[in-house]
């Protein structure tokens, strides 16, 4: 473990690594201050831009762009009111009115040191914990491989919001998209209809480049002008806002584990840890000035999501399962540069996790630095840009992106198909996790089943402790909601 950290070390600060993960945290706070853009479409165009890169470089960067736009999201949230995404949603409540009341800087400084200090907290935590990670995730083999598949399949009944039939049904298209080609384990062709270019299956970065790129720009593209009408004056203090989070550790820390246990759970994300986190602060604390320009609630926010950061990469990198747009795009990325998510990165290849962890930690530093020194004070030209620049140059990237990945002119017609079918999920609330969970879990459940029937079939999922508990949590899952219900109403009725 020793020889692995100092290995990653070495990665991370070696050129052009360090360079690379620069670039991803100035591009990352860029596209996550845009409101409407995102970690999620900004690690989507640049995914296919990898491919020149190695794949310890190429995770670097899309790590970076993912942590840099957590905090980014912030900056539009503070200023005018709109969340640059939707883990800075809860950072509006008290950033905001902290703008009214002329504390901008003050409000943007607080947003710097606060997801700093939660993400480099998490980080730390984890690589502390990090051996009992190993002894865990090294107990697993192709039987638990397919039962943990399985289990991120039935989480599709948890993620999904509003109808449970359309999320299910978004899943499903995304299983059954992956049973085109020609599978790993018996080599015959399905649903290729004699078309050479289909015999490799549809890319899983294709039709994420298109649900979450091409998709989105559709949606900007039917909203008129820039992001803001308006201009933002930047006032108050810097060095109090710094303060303000060192003279409230309880709140950082208790925030930034919130948002590392939900980050944890496939499914949750900082779209829900930020929202808990401010809720809890608000509870626990007997001030009764939250969301009326209240520093703590900022606090509370961006701890949380930088938080989850790092609790979102264990399902991540252990198993892979994404539990949001942002880790779908990652395990993308690392598939296509030939690492796979399973217990070997917590083992053999346990230099490549801490890489990412060592990258997180110094790309929050970065934070600190730039939203101190920079945001701080040219925060507000964030806001001005327009829509009609980011749009074009968005789908050029992201269709020339998805030839270079495989040369395959047939994935041109496919991102763009993929972009139609995201922007009409989204307008008809259809869950874009379900679909992204089973087109991601569809080849890892099939080959890992493949194996364990090699192995013995299915009795020998009943034989070992660890695919026993796999099973009754898959099962609590499903009959969970429907246990729930059955209470409530027979509360009800009493």
């Amino acid at each position: 473990m020793i020889d692995s950290l100092f290995h990653a070390i070495d990665l991370v600060f070696s050129w052009p690594a360090i360079l690379w993960l620069a670039v991803g945290m100035l591009f990352g706070i860029f596209v996550g201050a845009l409101p409407g853009v995102g970690p999620n479409l900004g690690m989507a165009v640049v995914l296919p831009l990898t491919v020149p890169l190695d794949g310890i470089t190429a995770i670097i960067l899309l790590i970076s762009i993912y942590s840099g736009a957590m905090y980014g999201g912030s900056i539009a949230a503070i200023l005018i009111n709109t969340p640059g995404n939707a883990a800075a949603a809860a950072t509006t409540f008290d950033g905001y009115p902290m703008t009214r009341l002329g504390q901008a800087r003050k409000a943007l400084a607080v947003s710097a040191t606060a997801s700093a200090l939660g993400g480099m907290l998490t980080i730390v935590t984890i690589i502390l914990l990090s051996p009992l990670l190993i002894e865990f995730v090294l107990m697993f083999g192709s039987p638990e491989y397919f039962l943990i598949a399985m289990f991120g399949l039935v989480l599709i009944t948890v993620v999904t919001r509003g109808s449970m039939v359309k999320g299910i049904t978004a899943g499903a298209f995304g299983l059954l998209l992956t049973s085109v080609g020609i599978p790993v384990m018996t080599f015959e062709q399905r649903y290729t209809f004699g078309i050479l270019e289909l015999q490799d299956g549809i890319s899983f970065v294709v039709a994420l480049i298109g649900v979450f790129a091409i998709g989105e720009m559709m949606r900007l593209a039917a909203e008129q002008g820039g992001i803001v009408k308006e201009d933002v004056e930047l006032s108050g203090s810097i060095a109090s806002g710094f303060w303000e989070v060192i003279k409230n550790p309880i709140s950082t820390i208790r925030s930034a584990f919130i948002g590392l246990g939900i980050g944890a759970v496939p499914g949750s994300g900082a779209s829900v840890s930020n929202f808990i986190s401010y809720g809890e602060a608000v509870r626990s604390d007997s001030d009764d000035t939250y969301g009326e320009g209240n520093p703590k609630g900022v606090i509370a926010s961006e701890a949380a999501n930088n938080g989850t950061v790092a609790g979102s990469l264990i399902p991540t990198l252990s198993f892979g399962i994404p539990g949001s747009g942002a880790t779908a795009i990652l395990l993308g990325g690392l598939l296509m540069h030939g690492i796979r998510p399973s217990p070997e990165l917590f083992g053999a290849e346990l230099h490549i996790t801490y890489a990412t962890f060592i990258a997180l930690i110094v790309g929050n530093v970065f934070i600190f630095l730039f939203g101190l020194l920079i945001v701080t004070r040219t925060g507000h030209w964030f806001t001005r840009i327009n829509t009609d620049y980011i749009i074009p140059l968005v789908i050029c990237l992201a269709v020339t992106g998805s030839f270079a990945i495989r040369n395959n002119w047939l994935d041109l017609a496919f991102v763009v198909a993929f972009g139609v079918l995201g922007y009409y999920m989204v307008k008809h609330n259809y869950s874009i996790i379900a679909f992204v969970l089973g087109i991601v879990l569809g080849p890892i459940a099939e080959e890992n089943l493949y194996r364990t029937i090699e192995l013995g079939g299915f009795p020998v999922f009943l034989e070992r402790p660890l695919s026993i508990l796999l099973l009754a949590l898959t099962v609590l899952v499903l009959v969970g909601p429907l246990i729930k219900n059955q209470l409530e109403a027979r509360r009800n009725a009493a």
